[in-house]
């Protein structure tokens, strides 16, 4: 089925290949196809420039989230599973996407997950077919010589410049509660206490586009091209072949051709809905939209995986805690001057320093729950401090059970997609929300621990039953901004699988997806730095085919 593009618009030129979203994948792809000057290469942003303070500040994130300037301020659909509440679900405006504003913790996930793929039936995608792509662009502070660190790339990946002293008590106490300290999360199994290791520089946010984009701009500026605060309407689909994409800037339709690949970097929410409104997804879903059907792929913003986030709060005394230091005005200077002066201090902390990974309960082969403990807390991201001290003991389920979607609601590319993540909607994570708020309960009740008397406010003491702590973890439940799944690859035989293992999106040539959408099941950390090996691998293989034909 021909779909022509819009004869009105002004077309910009003509690209091998079109990048769609300068985020956490789309910067690495348009890096490494670019590379070859002979190779055109654009990349169309929906957000702005990072000339705000707070996108450079490790604490920005305080601010940036919540707020317009940085944050797309998606809402999910009321959730069942959380007692109806709607949640705010945070997307970065900016060049470097997410990475700009998110937590800074560089996270691989366990060699399990990986392996887990392959054995779906994706060759090429296991532990050890994707270590060398996470390495490719690592720049580790202390590689060492086990070999699964180099330096060298342009992702630094350093150690946290602050330490508190509840976070040293907690690992402590985490330790006694049989969960033992480790030195490092990223060797393929990462069950234990550490540090986590951050993508900063010198003290300074590291994002996608700091680190692959910006450095490159200019010296490929003939073959290299941005434009932000574009609006992407759709991926014109011509004898079932990509070959244009139609987009607005400042109100003027525009068009550019493509002769080699589109490739949608627009991340587990934006990717999917630009896939419906180009003609590809469930044909009558797109019908119902008035969108003409390219392809027929039911997958299409189906599977949509998160890590619910569920955040007991506990006060404490006679230690310090961001809560406090914050609340004291004659203090900020000093975290200013300090961080001013040596890079170091409160103003370079990510929202968590300490992690841990750790099992719900005996059955589980590895870790299925990650820690995330706060010297902080806040009723929700973009709220203010409280006004005691206190840390957080965020937890979450590593791998979920359940399944969401994200659709749009209108052809049109200025309206903001359904999101339904469809949290703990099954009994299994039903039971790890329960057995997690009683873990954690286990390690703050450990001696390390005592002689600051914490005092759990939320959820409280009053709750004690498991119909307690599920109702607490329902209203306690939040994201932690870890979509996935959207645009997943799979075999030829799985029905709703969107690609291919080479990412290229099923019954349309010359168009690929590779971001986190892609991912056939949440891996067990923070996304940002899986879905940036996937973007490294996924340009690997574009330039590979590119060579084959």
């Amino acid at each position: 089925m021909a779909d022509a593009a819009e004869t009105d618009r002004r077309c910009i030129g003509r690209f091998d290949y079109v990048v769609i979203g300068a985020g956490s994948a789309g910067c690495v792809v348009a890096n490494r196809l670019s590379r070859n000057r002979k190779t055109r290469v654009l990349v169309l942003e929906a957000g702005g420039r990072d000339d705000w303070i707070w996108f450079h500040i490790p604490v920005g994130y305080l601010f940036a989230i919540g707020n317009p300037r940085a944050d797309w301020l998606f809402k999910t659909e009321a959730q069942p599973g959380l007692g109806g509440r709607s949640l705010a679900y945070p997307r970065g405006k900016v060049v470097g996407g997410s990475s700009a504003i998110n937590a800074m913790v560089y996270m691989r996930g366990q060699a399990a997950d990986y392996d887990g793929w392959r054995q779906l039936g994706l060759s090429g995608w296991g532990w050890d077919d994707v270590l060398p792509y996470f390495l490719k662009h690592e720049d580790h502070i202390g590689p060492g010589e086990s070999g699964v660190h180099r330096s060298g790339g342009e992702w630094r990946v350093e150690h946290p410049r602050v330490r508190w002293a509840i976070l040293d008590a907690i690992r402590e106490a985490a330790a006694e509660a049989g969960i033992a300290k480790i030195d490092d999360f990223n060797t393929g199994d990462n069950e234990g206490s550490s540090y986590f290791q951050v993508n900063q520089r010198r003290g300074r946010r590291l994002s996608a586009f700091n680190a692959f984009l910006r450095p490159v701009l200019d010296a490929r500026e003939d073959n290299l091209r941005l434009e932000i605060k574009v609006l992407v309407e759709r991926v014109v689909i011509e004898d079932g072949r990509a070959t244009a994409i139609e987009f607005s800037h400042g109100g003027e339709k525009l068009r550019a051709e493509v002769s080699g690949e589109v490739v949608l970097s627009a991340g587990a929410i934006g990717s999917p809905a630009l896939l419906e409104r180009s003609g590809i997804g469930d044909g009558a879903r797109l019908q119902g939209l008035g969108i003409a059907t390219v392809a027929d792929l039911p997958g299409v913003g189906e599977n949509l995986q998160d890590h619910l986030q569920i955040r007991p709060v506990y006060k404490v005394e006679g230690v310090r805690t961001l809560n406090s230091d914050y609340a004291k005005i004659w203090r900020r200077p000093l975290m200013a001057l300090q961080y001013a002066a040596m890079r170091s201090g409160p103003l370079t902390m990510a929202p968590s320093q300490v992690g841990a990974f750790a099992k719900s309960s005996p059955e589980h082969a590895t870790a299925n729950l990650q820690y995330h403990f706060q010297p902080l807390s806040l009723d929700s991201w973009g709220s203010g401090l409280h006004p005691f001290d206190a840390f957080t003991a965020s937890v979450c389920n590593l791998r979920p059970t359940s399944r969401g979607h994200v659709h749009i609601a209108t052809p049109h590319a200025e309206d903001a997609p359904a999101i339904s993540p469809n949290y703990l909607d099954t009994q299994a994570d039903r039971q790890v929300a329960i057995d997690a708020m009683k873990l954690t309960r286990r390690i703050v009740g450990q001696a390390p621990l005592a002689r600051f008397r914490p005092q759990e406010h939320l959820p409280g003491p009053a709750a004690t039953s498991d119909e307690d702590l599920l109702d607490a973890s329902a209203r306690l439940g939040t994201t932690i901004f870890h979509p996935v799944g959207t645009a997943k690859m799979g075999r030829p035989d799985d029905a709703r699988a969107v690609l291919d293992e080479r990412l290229r999106v099923r019954g349309v040539a010359g168009l690929r997806v590779i971001d986190a959408s892609v991912m056939p099941a949440i891996t067990s950390g923070n996304t940002a730095n899986p879905t940036m090996m996937i973007a490294e691998k996924g340009a690997a293989m574009m330039l590979e085919d590119a060579k084959a034909v």
